[in-house]
Protein backbone atom coordinates (compact mmCIF):
# COMPACT_ATOMS: atom_id res chain seq x y z
CA UNK A 1 0.00 0.00 0.00
CA UNK A 2 1.53 3.42 -0.88
CA UNK A 3 2.85 5.28 1.73
CA UNK A 4 0.51 8.48 3.23
CA UNK A 5 2.03 11.44 1.91
CA UNK A 6 1.41 15.57 3.67
CA UNK A 7 0.30 18.23 1.66
CA UNK A 8 2.90 20.01 -0.99
CA UNK A 9 4.17 22.92 0.34
CA UNK A 10 6.97 25.15 0.45
CA UNK A 11 9.12 25.73 3.25
CA UNK A 12 12.36 28.54 4.07
CA UNK A 13 14.99 26.88 2.72
CA UNK A 14 17.68 28.24 6.03
CA UNK A 15 15.59 26.50 8.65
CA UNK A 16 12.89 24.45 7.01
CA UNK A 17 9.87 26.81 8.14
CA UNK A 18 6.86 26.28 6.48
CA UNK A 19 5.97 28.98 4.42
CA UNK A 20 3.41 28.07 2.01
CA UNK A 21 0.66 25.19 1.00
CA UNK A 22 1.09 24.53 -2.70
CA UNK A 23 -2.77 24.31 -3.06
CA UNK A 24 -2.90 27.72 -1.77
CA UNK A 25 -0.50 29.80 -3.79
CA UNK A 26 -3.22 30.98 -5.99
CA UNK A 27 -5.84 31.59 -4.03
CA UNK A 28 -7.70 34.69 -2.90
CA UNK A 29 -7.51 33.36 0.59
CA UNK A 30 -3.86 32.68 0.80
CA UNK A 31 -1.80 33.33 3.38
CA UNK A 32 1.90 33.03 4.16
CA UNK A 33 4.22 32.17 6.78
CA UNK A 34 6.32 34.99 6.73
CA UNK A 35 7.08 38.77 7.96
CA UNK A 36 6.83 41.91 5.91
CA UNK A 37 9.57 44.43 5.67
CA UNK A 38 9.45 48.27 5.32
CA UNK A 39 8.19 49.80 2.12
CA UNK A 40 9.96 50.88 -0.43
CA UNK A 41 10.49 51.98 -4.10
CA UNK A 42 12.45 49.14 -5.91
CA UNK A 43 13.27 49.24 -10.07
CA UNK A 44 12.40 46.03 -10.96
CA UNK A 45 12.48 44.20 -14.71
CA UNK A 46 8.88 45.32 -15.37
CA UNK A 47 9.54 48.79 -14.20
CA UNK A 48 9.35 50.88 -10.75
CA UNK A 49 7.43 49.39 -7.87
CA UNK A 50 6.40 49.97 -4.22
CA UNK A 51 7.50 46.20 -2.31
CA UNK A 52 8.02 45.29 0.89
CA UNK A 53 10.55 41.82 1.43
CA UNK A 54 8.86 38.78 2.81
CA UNK A 55 11.35 37.47 5.72
CA UNK A 56 10.68 34.17 7.03
CA UNK A 57 8.86 33.87 10.45
CA UNK A 58 11.44 32.20 11.85
CA UNK A 59 14.70 33.15 11.01
CA UNK A 60 14.21 36.36 9.47
CA UNK A 61 15.74 34.84 6.01
CA UNK A 62 15.00 37.29 2.80
CA UNK A 63 12.40 34.80 1.15
CA UNK A 64 11.25 37.55 -1.83
CA UNK A 65 8.90 40.40 -1.93
CA UNK A 66 5.43 41.62 -1.80
CA UNK A 67 4.01 44.21 -4.43
CA UNK A 68 2.42 46.93 -2.67
CA UNK A 69 2.37 49.62 -5.24
CA UNK A 70 2.67 49.40 -8.96
CA UNK A 71 3.56 52.85 -10.80
CA UNK A 72 2.74 51.64 -14.31
CA UNK A 73 -0.79 50.81 -14.49
CA UNK A 74 -0.30 47.82 -17.00
CA UNK A 75 1.41 46.32 -13.59
CA UNK A 76 -1.64 47.03 -11.79
CA UNK A 77 -2.41 43.23 -11.31
CA UNK A 78 0.61 42.74 -9.17
CA UNK A 79 -0.41 44.68 -6.57
CA UNK A 80 -1.01 42.37 -2.97
CA UNK A 81 0.60 39.44 -4.28
CA UNK A 82 3.97 37.84 -3.40
CA UNK A 83 7.01 36.10 -5.29
CA UNK A 84 8.98 34.07 -3.74
CA UNK A 85 12.66 33.42 -4.90
CA UNK A 86 13.24 29.93 -5.94
CA UNK A 87 16.93 30.01 -4.65
CA UNK A 88 15.12 30.64 -0.95
CA UNK A 89 12.46 28.22 -0.98
CA UNK A 90 12.70 24.36 -0.99
CA UNK A 91 9.35 21.98 -1.93
CA UNK A 92 8.35 19.29 0.47
CA UNK A 93 6.03 16.48 -0.19
CA UNK A 94 6.52 16.82 -4.16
Amino acid sequence: MAEMVGPRLYSCCNCRNHVALHDDVISKAFQMNVSIGPKENRHLMTGLHVVADAYCSDCREVLGWKYLRAYDRTQKYKEGKFVLEKSRIVKENW
